[in-house]
Parts: C-alpha cells; sequence; structure tokens
C-alpha cells in the first residue's frame, strides 16, 4: 500500500478525552473515531489489526476441531425468559421492541441462542461432541463505558460453546480450550495467564479469566511469579487426546494466580515471598464449565447408549477480538507510539523515501515495494511529499515491526537502512539484504 493512496488520519496531539495509552494511540494512529459513547467506527489501519486478531483466532479454534457458525446480533427475550436470564442479566442488556410489539434485545452473549440451534438438531450421544463458535459483534450498556475499545459498549467477540454428552467429556473440551486460547495469544505477541475467576452471570463452577498484565488492567491480581516464565511454544498438540490436554491445563494453572474475586489470602502465602506478586490485568478471555444449567432450562437432551434422554453438559468460551487490538497496544509501546508483534502487525514492513522526487531513492524504493509485494508481504510505502521527521514520526505512531530508509546519500554507497521497531537498532546493508531480512521474520 502507498501512503499517498491510504486512509490514515493521524493526530499531532493526545486526544484529551483518553484516558490510557491504547485509547490515545489508536486515535492519534488513526485506527479509530468516536461515533457514540463506546461505540467505534474501525477506520481501514485499525480494521486490518482487528482482521489479523480475527484470523487467529480461527485458525487455532480450527486446529482445536471446532466449528463456526454465525448468530444474529439480534435475539428473541423469549429464550431468555425460558433460560430465566432475561430479568436476571441487568440494566446491561439493550431491550427493546420491534414493530409488532415483540421484545427483543441486542445479544451481550448466545448461550441461549446456541443451545435452542442444538436442541432442535441434535437428539442423540452419536453426534457428540460437538463444539460450535462464532465471532460476532455483542453489545452491553455500560454505564461509564471508557477505555476506548476496551471497555466499549459495541465489542467484536470469540464465543464458543461445547456440548458434551458427560461432565468429564465437558471437562475435556474445558482444558482444550485452555491449550488453544494460550497457543492463540502467543501468536500474537502476549502472555496470556490463566487465573481463577467468578463465574458473573453466565454461572458455572470452572471457569479462567486469561489476564495480560498492565498498569492500566481494570482488575487487580495476585500471581506467583514462577508461572510467567511459562510458554507454550512450538509443541505439537492433539486436541482429542485427553491426557495431553489435561497435562498442559495443570502445567499452566498449578501455581497461584487469581483475580481479586477469587483471591485467597491463605493459599497466596504458601507462596514464596520473593515470588509473590500483586499487579494489575486486562481480561482478553474466559472459559466456562456451567454443566446442565441451560441444557435442563432449555431442553437440551441427548439419548445416551441405553435410550435414555439425558440433558447434555456445556462450557462456553470467549476471546474479546477487539479488546484484544487494546491490550496488545498496551502491552507493546513506547513513548513513541505502538509497537505491533509481527503476528498481528497492519504492515509488515514501512519503506520511508527520504527524497521523494529522485530518480534513484525513487526507483529503489519501487523495487523494494515489489519484491516485498512478490513474497507475499504487505509493505506501507511512504511516498508522501513530506519532511522526513513526519514520516519517521507516523512510521514510530503506527509501529510497524521494521522500517527500510531509503536516500540519495546511502544509495550513493549501495546501502538502505533497516530498523526494528521494537529495539531501535538500525543498520546499512544492501537494498537486496534488507529485502532477505524482512522476508525471513515472515516466512
Amino acid at each position: 500500500m502507498r501512503l499517498s493512496r491510504y486512509f490514515l488520519p493521524v493526530l499531532k496531539e493526545n486526544p484529551a478525552e483518553a484516558q490510557i495509552v491504547s485509547h490515545r494511540l489508536m486515535l492519534r494512529s488513526g485506527m479509530i473515531k468516536q461515533s457514540a459513547a463506546g461505540i467505534y467506527s474501525w477506520l481501514p489501519l485499525g480494521l486490518k489489526v482487528l482482521e489479523k486478531i480475527e484470523d487467529i483466532v480461527h485458525e487455532e479454534q480450527k486446529k482445536a476441531g471446532h466449528l463456526a457458525i454465525l448468530m444474529p446480533t439480534i435475539q428473541s427475550a423469549d429464550l431468555w425468559r425460558e433460560s430465566g436470564r432475561y430479568d436476571d442479566y441487568g440494566e446491561e442488556m439493550l431491550r427493546f421492541k420491534d414493530r409488532h410489539d415483540r421484545d427483543m434485545l441486542f445479544t451481550p452473549t448466545a448461550e441461549e441462542l446456541v443451545t435452542d440451534i442444538f436442541r432442535g438438531h441434535v437428539t442423540s450421544y452419536k453426534d457428540l461432541p460437538l463444539t460450535m463458535y462464532q465471532i460476532q459483534w455483542k453489545f452491553r450498556d455500560e454505564r461509564r463505558p471508557r477505555f476506548g475499545v476496551m471497555r466499549g459498549r459495541e465489542f467484536y467477540m470469540k464465543d464458543g460453546y461445547n456440548f458434551d454428552l458427560t461432565k468429564e467429556d465437558a471437562l475435556h473440551a474445558y482444558n482444550r480450550h485452555l491449550v488453544s486460547y494460550l497457543r492463540t495469544y502467543e501468536r500474537m505477541g502476549l502472555q496470556a495467564i490463566p487465573m481463577r475467576a467468578d463465574s458473573g452471570p453466565i454461572g458455572g463452577d470452572d471457569t479462567h479469566e486469561f489476564l495480560v498484565l498492565a498498569e492500566t488492567g481494570e482488575s487487580e491480581v495476585f500471581y506467583d511469579s514462577a508461572v510467567t516464565d511459562l510458554t507454550f511454544g512450538d509443541r505439537e498438540i492433539d486436541f482429542d487426546d485427553v491426557v495431553q490436554c489435561q497435562s498442559i491445563m495443570e502445567e499452566f494453572t498449578t501455581k497461584y494466580a487469581r483475580t481479586d474475586e477469587t483471591h485467597d489470602a491463605a493459599l497466596f502465602a504458601d507462596v514464596p515471598e520473593e515470588r509473590r506478586k500483586v499487579a494489575r490485568g486486562i481480561e482478553v478471555g474466559q472459559i466456562f464449565y456451567f454443566g446442565t444449567k441451560y441444557s435442563e432450562a432449555l431442553g437440551a437432551s441427548v439419548q445416551d447408549a441405553e435410550g435414555k434422554k439425558v440433558p447434555v453438559h456445556m462450557g462456553s468460551h470467549g476471546i474479546g477480538v477487539s479488546r484484544l487490538v487494546g491490550a496488545i497496544i498496551e502491552a507493546s509501546h513506547d513513548d513513541k507510539g505502538i509497537i505491533w508483534p509481527e503476528g498481528v502487525t497492519p504492515f509488515h514492513c514501512g519503506i520511508v523515501n527520504l527524497k521523494q522526487g529522485d530518480d534513484e531513492a525513487d526507483a529503489a524504493c519501487e523495487n523494494l515495494y515489489k519484491h516485498l509485494t512478490k513474497a507475499g508481504l504487505e509493505p506501507l510505502y511512504d511516498d508522501r511529499n513530506e519532511r522526513a521527521g513526519g514520516k519517521f514520526a507516523t512510521m514510530d505512531l503506527i509501529g510497524l515491526p521494521w522500517r527500510i530508509t531509503v536516500g540519495p546519500r546511502g544509495l550513493k554507497n549501495g546501502v538502505v537502512e533497516l530498523t526494528s521497531r521494537k529495539t531501535g537498532v538500525s543498520e546499512e546493508m544492501s537494498p537486496e539484504v534488507a529485502i532477505k531480512k524482512v522476508i525471513a521474520q515472515y516466512c
């Protein structure tokens, strides 16, 4: 993409309404624009990052054997009355009537709707296990929406639902999701710690939240610092292997890590003092096992091997896709702007032409752009007739992992400058070597 043809409405000053880093940088870099309190338009740069995160979530869900569906954003209140949650959910649910005076709601979550799909089509244990998920817009009418996409009213979310014959099968689905989520977050350059949490209005006895440590986090968290040494790495996973998934789940959850809602001071005191940490965390996902709560209320049952009708065991699993954009920025930025991890960067590399209109510089930039594009990468070429300082400031603000700087002086010596946004280290090398180094980071 050539920046002269792109829509990137960057701001030079910090917006007064932005209280945290991610909100400030998303507005300044032209990723989003507020349309109402807690509701945002996603502009081209922001949408590219959102789609990168969405792609990773889809890929990891499918690896785990989960099936994508798409449910509507508008639901009938009848299903929620049937489950008993319509009046219990509270004022966060946006309720309204359609032209036929029927009670409707804008989806805050979809346990009832997906259970209705299941009960209408699945009658035998032979069709289990089954896990379906979607990535869809949700709405919760926050009393005080703030912090940009971190706590907005409209948000983009992956919500998945498993249906299993027994509790043991459902707990395997729980473990499978925990493992899948660990892989998902690591691909985004995040270390998300699974923490024992409270189930809230969704209900259930077993639940873990995934939190990214950040000073602006909404939750106080207590954890054993040894948990931050754990990484998923590139280990191969058989998601049908109950023992393997259980083993990985225990590896990541046996050390103390809890939110303030479930914190146990006595248990925490057993952690060696030098490893006891108290910090703030941003929730980026949560998994639940809630047994037969919804299946019994909504009549979602199957015939078992003996012909007996039994309610299925269920769980739900969410990832805040739009919230992750803000969380990644909170975890990865400096005073110049965003520092995108390579897995979610909107463009793989920036190309800065220090002297637009110079025949040699223009030709060298075009050559870089052509070869990077041919290799399957997306470079962002700043071909504007702007001062070099302004071009560097824009590249630092939007945070692309790599920048190739091209100028007449360097080209006389046969070199361009390759800069890492993360480390700030710059190296001079031939254009051919710069191309190979950038490609090697992604291929």
